[in-house]
């Protein structure tokens, strides 16, 4: 039994304690009042269920806060619009006249705007995709993320006890975790993870590392009050320049963009006045036992000895499969009890009917497609999503249940700055709140599917005040919000 199978269950061990003894309570305090008893005997059910209560609130004040969070605003130079991109990509020589229509097409399909921007090293002619231009492009990204997030803050880079760097394709050594701490002469005892090879779900597995570390030595360790967690993309190094067609694709979706979070723990009973979101939840699911799952989006030589990222013609399936093991595990999580009964009722209901009318065999499906799904639009208020395209955006909301308002913050954040990996998670919570539409108690989804398979999701309770549109001038929706969504005047 794995770790996280085994809390699940402890968890609802304790739900279910709690419950009975409840029941108890309440069982007492009836055959109290029937049988006339002495009143003084009422007092003995009726503490148990206040100090049940007291301890289920302080249980659920205790966590993981989310201080403030920062995305970076590339400069203008780097800009990359289509025909910019296309006649770059004619003029480097190295890919043929299928290539280049090739990933014309994909462009233009996917819904990417004009203002998407690529590193330095590749707007040259032909790129430079080296070891140096790697680090520059992290300097450049990671940097400026930081000094905006450590601004707005407030809490110095000397307050921070652990640093979380995610980033899938480029690994140096030193590692970029490291790069951070040096850059800003943090403590010798600060603790620093480095992440790779997870690609788009890797911003929830750090969050989760840096949760671990805080959970672990926040109260006891000195100096761990916060914990960095920065997601990156190198997209230097996942240029492709061979034929591939199915390693052409990342030149045509990736583009710049970084995001950095500070983290707090807070102890029970204990509030964190700074902090604008509580973590509710977090899950990480993954499918990399099944073959076919872990051979569905791989980094590898081409025929010619060219390295670059492949995407399986079957990861559409991987993909509908792994988000349907993953939602089994979040939705227990994150749905509110009535949705719960709901869905378990109409399930029912669906099932008996297959195997009257249909002849469904007992054993027959999951039990989580046909007739019925969850209700999501009851566990969040605002939604996150893998930003992999306009269409593949549309297709995985309208599997989740949600509609253009709940998918529109992935749509706009592709449109305006393209895949940006695991930053666009935050790009999409930014979008949000320079829209003004996160209230106080208002729960975001961030769902983040990457390679190995994995999915990973974290939901966040607004803790702070509503978020106000007027206020977020120094985001990376500041100079462009009211464009946005694309079509509304």
């Amino acid at each position: 039994m794995d770790v996280a199978h085994k809390d699940h269950l402890l968890a609802l061990a304790r739900r279910a304690l709690g419950a009975a003894v409840l029941f108890l309570c309440l069982l007492a305090e009836l055959l109290v009042f029937l049988f006339r008893r002495h009143a003084a005997l009422q007092l003995v059910p009726a503490s148990a269920m206040l100090l049940l209560l007291w301890r289920s609130t302080t249980t659920r004040r205790a966590g993981i806060h989310l201080v403030d969070f920062a995305c970076l605003s590339p400069p203008r130079r780097l800009r990359i619009p289509t025909a910019a991109l296309l006649e770059h990509l004619r003029l480097i020589g190295c890919f043929d006249a299928g290539s280049v229509e090739f990933m014309s097409k994909v462009i233009e399909a996917s819904g990417m705007g004009e203002e998407t921007y690529f590193p330095a090293s590749l707007h040259l002619i032909p790129p430079s995709s080296t070891h140096a231009d790697a680090l520059a492009e992290a300097r450049a990204m990671l940097v400026p993320t930081l000094d905006a997030l450590f601004a707005r803050s407030g809490v110095p880079p000397c307050a921070v006890g652990a640093v979380v760097v995610s980033c899938s394709g480029f690994c140096p050594a030193p590692s970029l975790a490291s790069m951070v701490t040096s850059h800003y002469h943090m403590r010798d005892g600060v603790m620093a993870y480095s992440l790779s090879g997870m690609g788009c779900a890797a911003g929830v597995a750090a969050v989760d590392v840096a949760r671990g570390v805080l959970a672990a030595h926040g109260g006891d360790a000195v100096g761990m009050g916060y914990a960095v967690v920065v997601t990156a993309e190198i997209v230097t190094v996942g240029w492709y320049g061979g034929r591939d067609r199915g390693k052409l694709l990342l030149n045509c979706f990736f583009r710049t963009g970084c995001a950095a979070a500070l983290l707090t723990a807070a102890r029970a009973g204990a509030a964190v006045p700074s902090a604008k979101y509580r973590l509710v939840a977090l899950a990480r699911t993954n499918t990399t036992a099944d073959d076919r799952s872990y051979a569905s989006a791989v980094r590898e030589e081409d025929a010619e000895g060219i390295t670059g990222f492949s995407i399986g013609r079957g990861l559409g399936a991987v993909a509908r499969e792994l988000l349907r093991a993953h939602l089994h595990d979040l939705g227990p999580a994150i749905l509110p009890w009535h949705e719960k009964l709901r869905y378990t009722a109409a399930l029912l209901l669906y099932r008996r009917w297959q195997r009257r009318f249909m002849k469904l065999p007992n054993d027959a499906g999951d039990g989580g497609d046909g007739g019925s799904r969850p209700n999501f639009l009851t566990a969040a208020s605002h939604f996150c999503l893998p930003s992999s395209g306009m269409p593949m955006i549309r297709r995985l909301a309208d599997g989740l249940g949600l509609g253009e308002r709940e998918a529109e913050a992935a749509l706009m954040a592709f449109h305006r700055f393209g895949n940006q990996s695991a930053a666009s998670l935050w790009y999409q919570l930014a979008y949000h709140e320079a829209k003004g539409r996160v209230r106080r108690g208002d729960r975001v989804w961030q769902l983040g599917m990457g390679s190995g398979p994995k999915a990973n999701s974290a939901v966040w309770e607004r803790v702070a005040g509503d978020t106000d549109a007027a206020a977020a001038v120094d985001g990376p929706w500041a100079d462009c919000i009211h464009r946005f969504p694309i079509g509304e005047s």
